[in-house]
């Protein structure tokens, strides 16, 4: 008897795809891992709605800006809000040599049908000068 097992897909499987993608320099394979109508939102204050836009937004970036870059990230939390979505913050950059940790992310990740993607992005860079201010004041920071 032929039996085909299927190995369920989990967040960090989700956010290893983005990577990888990333890291191919590849537009649609990255886009793919967003769905249909994911909000992305760069550090630069553009948004882009939806896969498409996500896809034809980032045909420069691999192509000029970011050619040969590759992507670092580490995950700070996963939180559940349901069995299907999960909020997912993480930290990382990207570069072509050494890759500096200078952005802070958050993902929404939705499960559909097994798999996970993200329905809404938003990346921010790191102010070194405004976090060291604010650690005078909160020294939780």
């Amino acid at each position: 008897m032929d039996q085909t097992t299927t190995t369920p897909d989990t967040i960090e499987a989700a956010l290893a795809r983005v990577s990888a993608a990333w890291d191919a320099g590849d537009a649609t394979a990255y886009a793919n891992e967003f769905t249909d109508d994911a909000t992305y939102v760069i550090y630069a204050g553009i948004v882009y709605a939806g896969r498409e836009a996500i896809e034809r937004g980032h045909v420069p970036v691999f192509e000029k800006w970011q050619k040969g870059s590759r992507m670092r990230m580490r995950v700070i939390s996963v939180r559940p809000i349901g069995d299907d979505v999960a909020v997912v913050l993480t930290e990382g950059g990207i570069g072509k040599r050494r890759i500096p940790i200078d952005k802070v992310q958050t993902f929404t990740m939705l499960r559909r049908d097994g798999r996970w993607q993200c329905a809404a992005f938003q990346n921010t860079k790191k102010n070194r000068l405004f976090i060291r201010m604010n650690s005078t004041f909160d020294p939780s920071r």
